[in-house]
């Protein structure tokens, strides 16, 4: 009687393993979405549309990207927690999705259990950039004018939670100016209403700021690493510019919802790095400032943790809330 439980036991164990070997092998058998949550022409959109293009030459299936902006990039989050667990539908999550979610208090969903990273994409800094006609060419003349004036000057943001939110309120805290917050439902309409002078600054990702810098209709004060950026060699960081140990920089992944097979998981996650790995996209994004990151899906989990850990650190200490 033992025996035969023992081979029975063993007989399941060998299907499920037979499955899950299918599973990845005959993955992907149709085109796969992936869900912006943000608004076209943003920075999460570009880095999107790049991969989405080359890894759906790799699968051998489209990969088709839907913009679902609002609730700071949480409409689209619930979409993909609430899809099924089959790996058909992706999303290109961000801080809001990976670390600042102590920031919301009635989300419909919890992103940190209903959302499970897929891999890292891409790390890039922000910049900080000023409209032309504000009467500042470097971090001191703006807090020197933003402490004249508090409360008067505005700043546009991808909406509440995201990296250019997150950064300007870091930025608040750090050195004691205050200033209004413009949340859009992306970072293009923020930078069309920054380009048209409805407001005065932003944190804009440096994948896409450079091309608007060219315009000469926004000026670039400063980026948000520890570190100059080589696209913008001549831009200091916040750090020496006037707020020391100020440390900002953007993440994406590709995550998917909870409950995908890790055959499946594991599957999307090579194929992922090696679409990061193409010459051709490190030529595209190196002059952009944007470094693609890769690795495996424990390397995205632990950035998450670490980047979860500090922002929740900040939001508590800054008090930052969403009204």
């Amino acid at each position: 009687m033992r025996r035969t439980f023992l081979q029975a036991l063993l007989g399941l164990s060998l299907a499920a393993t037979s499955l899950a070997a299918m599973a990845q092998d005959s993955f992907p058998s149709r085109p796969i979405k992936l869900v912006v949550p943000y608004s076209a022409g943003g920075p999460a959109d570009m880095l999107a549309r790049t991969v989405a293009d080359k890894l759906g030459l790799r699968l051998g299936q489209p990969v088709v990207v839907e913009n679902k902006p609002g609730a700071g990039g949480h409409l689209g989050g619930e979409l993909v927690a609430r899809a099924p667990a089959d790996g058909y539908t992706l999303m290109l999550g961000t801080i809001a999705h990976n670390g600042a979610v102590k920031l919301y208090k009635n989300l419909r969903y919890d992103p940190t259990k209903e959302l499970q990273p897929v891999i890292l994409i891409a790390e890039s800094p922000s910049v900080l950039l000023v409209k032309d006609a504000l009467p500042v060419k470097s971090v001191s003349e703006l807090l020197a004018l933003a402490r004249s004036q508090p409360g008067k000057l505005s700043y546009g943001s991808a909406g509440n939670g995201s990296a250019m939110h997150m950064a300007a309120e870091l930025f608040r805290y750090m050195s004691k100016v205050d200033y209004v917050h413009v949340p859009y439902r992306g970072g293009a309409p923020a930078m069309a209403d920054l380009l048209g002078g409805q407001i005065d600054m932003m944190f804009d990702s440096l994948g896409t700021a450079h091309a608007q810098i060219k315009t000469g209709k926004v000026r670039a004060l400063a980026v948000t690493s520890m570190t100059r950026n080589p696209s913008l060699p001549d831009v200091p960081t916040v750090a020496e510019a006037g707020v020391p140990g100020f440390d900002s920089v953007p993440w994406y992944t590709i995550s998917a919802a909870s409950g995908v097979p890790a055959a499946i998981v594991e599957k999307l996650n090579t194929e992922i790095n090696a679409v990061l790995k193409a010459p051709d996209l490190l030529e595209r994004w190196a002059p952009l400032g944007v470094l693609p990151l890769g690795g495996s899906v424990a390397d995205a989990v632990r950035r998450n943790v670490t980047e979860t850990a500090k922002w929740s650190a900040v939001i508590t200490a800054a008090n930052i809330r969403i009204e």
